[in-house]
């Protein structure tokens, strides 16, 4: 269909230079079009013309410079399937272009985190974060909280015991809320257990601790247990990895291994690291996790049958792919959401609220 000829037609200089000029002042003074109507002696109908000629012919272009949006369908379909409070799916577009982009992406997914923090989190709350580069992120796109403490639920993994990304989170975060921080100024993993026990014994550590039973909401990242983003593998040695990868190990959450199936491994690895147990995180009212971007889908399908999580913060490739299994296809979602991967794997049984299991 043609487009009608008082909007699209631009017969003349005179008329192109017109419509330049009402743009300008529309867009770049913030005139309204009463005011442009009157300056130039027409009527704000033809403002409202000149502006729709203007975007039409290119004498205007709006460029939208952030390359992400939130995609609403996909995220309800999330929570339907998945048992989920939450559903956040960002559609990275043009963010999501390789490997070279996957810390951007991860700022994206971060940003969305932290607006999803800010709805949730209510006065009085205690915020607990793990020391993932999602929680990270989260950290420098939060700007508000309410009133409530922020405690990191897993020990610090690089060197730096003072300054490490984790407790700078910890304390950007617990800043934008006005409350206190409790960060943890030890190692995640310790070479046995006998020095993890004393670490865990050390005042200002056990006052971390002690606060990982009161944590009322949580933000988590979640990647394969030998992904880039993974805590855990790059500290193991060769031999304790091949004893993981015959328990099956898949996924990992807040410095937990969990099979396919959404089980927590249980290994001599526990005993050696300072990170909050799998019964407190059961124990958490709302637990997000945040997915690191399109490669760790096997991951985030295992973390999800765990039953753990109460709402979830994914890009697009990643939510398709949990809505799919086994290459069956379902119309339902393609035709709604707009997807050719379409049947979600099963839903989990609800999360427990029994601490210790």
């Amino acid at each position: 269909m043609a487009e009608p000829a008082e909007v699209a037609a631009l017969p003349g200089p005179i008329d192109t230079l017109l419509a330049a000029a009402v743009a300008r002042r529309f867009y770049l003074e913030n005139r309204s079009k009463v005011e442009i109507a009157k300056e130039f002696d027409i009527s704000r109908f033809k403002v409202a013309r000149l502006l729709d000629a203007a975007v039409a012919h290119d004498i205007v272009r709006i460029d939208i410079t952030v390359p992400a949006e939130i995609d609403v369908p996909l995220g309800r379909a999330l929570t339907e399937r998945f048992g989920l409070r939450h559903g956040i799916v960002v559609d990275l577009g043009r963010a999501d272009g390789g490997a070279g982009d996957q810390r951007q992406s991860g700022r994206w997914l971060g940003t969305a985190a932290a607006r999803l923090v800010s709805d949730i989190v209510e006065e009085g709350d205690v915020l607990g974060l793990d020391g993932s580069h999602a929680v990270d992120a989260l950290s420098e796109a939060v700007t508000r909280l309410p009133l409530c403490d922020v405690v990191q639920l897993t020990g610090v993994h690089g060197p730096d015991l003072a300054h490490d990304a984790a407790i700078t989170a910890v304390r950007r975060t617990a800043a934008a809320g006005g409350g206190r921080a409790f960060p943890l100024h030890t190692p995640f993993l310790l070479p046995d257990a006998a020095t993890a026990a004393v670490l865990r014994s050390q005042p200002a550590t056990a006052e971390t601790l002690e606060r990982f039973g009161r944590v009322t909401k949580a933000v988590v990242g979640i990647g394969a247990w030998d992904g880039p983003h993974s805590t855990v593998y790059g500290a193991l040695s060769e031999r304790e990895r091949e004893t993981l990868r015959e328990a099956g190990a898949c996924a990992e959450a807040a410095g937990h291994l969990l099979d396919d199936g959404g089980r927590f491994l249980s290994t001599e690895l526990t005993a050696r690291t300072i990170a909050v147990g799998a019964a407190e995180l059961r124990g958490v009212d709302e637990l997000i996790g945040v997915t690191a971007g399109g490669r760790d889908t096997g991951a985030v399908r295992a973390v999800l049958r765990s039953g753990l999580l109460t709402g979830v913060v994914t890009d697009a490739v990643t939510a398709r792919r949990l809505l799919w299994r086994d290459g069956t296809h379902d119309g339902r979602y393609e035709r709604r959401y707009g997807g050719t991967d379409a049947v979600a794997p099963t839903v989990p049984a609800p999360r427990s609220t029994e601490r210790g299991q």
